[in-house]
């Protein structure tokens, strides 16, 4: 059962972005490649939050002007 688990394995990671499967890398290419994979991710994740926060100043934005509206008329 281990062989066809190993054999679906590399066909998945044929398929995917890695050129070769994880087993057949070195330990320094596997952390080279993880520490890129984790800054690419740190860096979306800071775009995500950077969009969010704008998001939420707006909706604030929006409320606050509409209680303002309300307030005055």
């Amino acid at each position: 059962m281990s062989g066809r688990l190993d054999q679906a394995i590399r066909d998945l990671a044929r398929r995917g972005r890695e050129p070769a499967p994880a087993a057949e890398l070195s330990a320094r290419e596997f952390r080279v490649r993880m520490d890129e994979r984790l800054r690419a991710l740190e860096r979306d994740l800071a775009e995500v939050k950077t969009r969010v926060n704008g998001l939420l100043f707006a909706v604030a934005g929006v409320a606050l002007t509409d209680v303002l509206t309300r307030i005055v008329a």
